[in-house]
């Protein structure tokens, strides 16, 4: 035989048990038409050949090869040129690969597993899944030249191509379509209302399941009829779900539905008010599952009405709200000071008392006593008081101030209310008197007039606001209004002035703040005169008498102490403690007047 190029062929038979035969076969830069004949001659095959193929192949055996093998080999190196064989009866045929599905390649039956190198056609059915959807997965896996097809109708892909393609794809569906079997579970609702539960459920799955697989995916139908649940999905997941029906199904009755809440120490009216605000905001997949919330006042108690999970979250909102309140207990100092005394004695004591703004209080007291009665005193209202001795303790020298300038008449006590105020409500204080005022003046019948007159209160109206931020910490709003009475107009009714401070501040327990700001000036007349000329009638006014007119201010000075109280029982204690503080006071003021007092005379010696 005579080959191209360089042909080195040498082939030999051994038989073996099973009759097929072993071949070495050896051959490079052979031609593809004479490689086709090679084949031809060892396998006792007849080839038809209707195609020129062009190149060549070459073939390298270390081993003996089995003849039946070599057609394989064949179709390799054909498929490589973009040719196979097919058999037609006793005869192959090249032809395109293109091609081979229409020239009747052996059609296999569906199920049946399939051997061999030549091009067959077989069905293979899907059962879990939509068969478009998995022609989509596993058409990357057919060979170029497959043929595949989806029959929509039987769930069906009709494939073209080698057995070994058509075995693996078999494998990967069969895998990715046995895992997508669902079933179909009905599970009856013995206790709970089946709708409410369907839309409870929903909402779960969604959250342990991932709904963006498509596998995944668990539809729970509501059936009226049998008040019952359809779950279609997996196994494991309608096992999940059920589970969850059977957990819920007893929740739900366990409890009736209704819970009343009383309340120690809210307002039920209040409460309720912002518990319905909560729930309008809220959305709810299903309507009927909105909460009910009403507020009993006779009893001061919430009636709740609803799912047993929607009243846990209630019942959690309501324990909040029903907290017991911080209060504040505030006391308030009043005191009216008069500039022109306080500033004579200032001189007469060598001190800076003509001011008495509060900057000015403040800076006086720190000058007032000494550092060592301070000290000791402070000292003492630690012992006793505790909790409220660091801020009481700074506010001696203060109160002895004011106390000295009362005592030597350039001050007067006005009131010293005190008031309990409730965390962030506002509480009020008004110390005055009320005045008849005239609004209007008819002549009657009679010719005489009539006058109309209204009440009016005039004097210090003090409103308190606090915020607590801690046991130790207190904002209070302060917002003070001064009313004076001046002079009467030309019609006899008084005028009147008003003065008004609004403040913010931060003060520890038991720390003072003093408002100032609210004056009162108003003119005062002195007469001096010779004793028994001075009243001699008309003669003793104007030769032997004076009269002068003065203007006189007053401040008033509101000085204002918070003690916060966490429970209401402390408030019996803080009373004790506030007397105990009232005499540690009344002696640091008595100490550092005499202390005073003692300094004058050493310095007039």
């Amino acid at each position: 035989m005579k080959f191209v190029k360089t042909l080195l062929l040498s082939t030999f038979l051994v038989f073996s048990l099973n009759a097929r035969e072993q071949v070495n076969v050896n051959f490079s830069d052979l031609q593809i038409d004479d490689f086709i004949k090679l084949i031809s001659k060892i396998t006792h095959k007849n080839i038809l050949i209707n195609n020129k193929i062009n190149g060549t192949v070459n073939f390298v055996s270390t081993v003996p090869v089995y003849d039946d093998e070599l057609i394989g080999i064949l179709i390799s190196v054909l498929e490589s040129k973009g040719f196979t064989l097919v058999k037609k009866g006793s005869i192959f045929e090249v032809v395109r690969s293109t091609e081979a599905a229409k020239n009747n390649v052996a059609v296999m039956t569906s199920g049946k597993k399939i051997y061999g190198s030549l091009m067959v056609t077989q069905a293979i059915s899907v059962k879990g899944e939509n068969v478009d959807i998995i022609a989509a997965k596993i058409r990357y896996l057919i060979s170029k030249t497959a043929k595949l097809m989806t029959m929509k109708e039987s769930n069906t892909i009709l494939l073209t191509d080698y057995p070994k393609n058509i075995e693996t794809i078999k494998h990967v569906i069969k895998e990715i379509d046995t895992n997508n079997q669902a079933i179909v579970k009905i599970i009856p609702i013995k206790n709970a209302e089946a709708k409410k539960l369907q839309t409870r459920l929903v909402d779960i799955s969604k959250s342990i399941f991932n709904v963006k697989v498509l596998t995944e995916q668990v539809k729970i139908i509501l059936d009226d009829n049998i008040n019952g649940l359809i779950v279609i999905g997996l196994k494991d997941n309608v096992a999940k779900i059920q589970e969850l029906v059977t957990t819920l199904d007893v929740e739900s009755h366990a409890s009736n539905g209704i819970q009343i809440f009383s309340l120690k120490n809210s307002d039920a009216k209040t409460v309720a008010a912002t518990l319905n605000d909560i729930i309008s905001k809220q959305t709810f997949t299903d309507p009927s599952m909105k909460p009910n919330i009403a507020a009993s006042e006779e009893i001061n108690a919430i009636i709740a009405i609803g799912e047993p999970i929607i009243i846990k979250g209630i019942k959690l909102i309501v324990d909040e709200l029903d907290k017991e309140q911080y209060q504040v207990y505030v006391k308030a100092r009043i005191i009216e000071i008069n500039n022109n005394d306080s500033s004579d004695i200032g001189i007469k004591y060598g001190l800076a008392l003509g001011d008495v703004t509060p900057s000015g209080l403040y800076a006086m007291s720190a000058n007032f006593g000494s550092d060592a009665l301070t000290s000791t005193a402070s000292a003492s209202v630690l012992d006793h008081l505790g909790g409220i001795g660091s801020g009481a303790g700074k506010s001696l020298a203060l109160g002895a101030t004011l106390d000295f300038l009362e005592a030597n008449g350039a001050s007067k006590s006005i009131s010293n209310p005190s008031i309990l105020c409730v965390n962030n409500k506002e509480s009020s204080i008004y110390v005055g008197k009320t005045i008849s005022v005239q609004t209007a003046s008819t002549v009657g019948t009679t010719g005489l007039p009539t006058a109309s007159y209204k009440r009016e209160d005039i004097g210090l109206t003090l409103k308190i606001k606090p915020l607590v931020s801690s046991t130790d910490k207190v904002t209070l709003d302060v917002e003070a209004i001064l009313e004076n009475i001046l002079v009467p107009d030309i019609n006899g009714n008084p005028i009147t002035s008003k003065q008004e401070v609004k403040t913010q501040a931060i003060l520890g327990h038991g720390e003072s703040i003093i408002i100032g700001g609210l004056v009162k000036i108003y003119d005062t007349k002195t007469v001096s005169k010779i004793p028994l000329l001075g009243d001699i009638p008309w003669i003793g006014e104007y030769l032997f008498s004076s009269t002068s007119v003065n203007e006189e201010k007053d401040n008033l000075v509101v000085i204002l102490t918070p003690y916060v109280i966490d429970k209401s029982e402390e408030l019996s204690k803080l009373q004790k403690e506030l007397g105990v503080l009232a005499k540690i006071q009344a002696e640091y003021s008595q100490e550092a007047m005499d202390a005073l007092e003692k300094k004058k005379e050493e310095e007039n010696e």
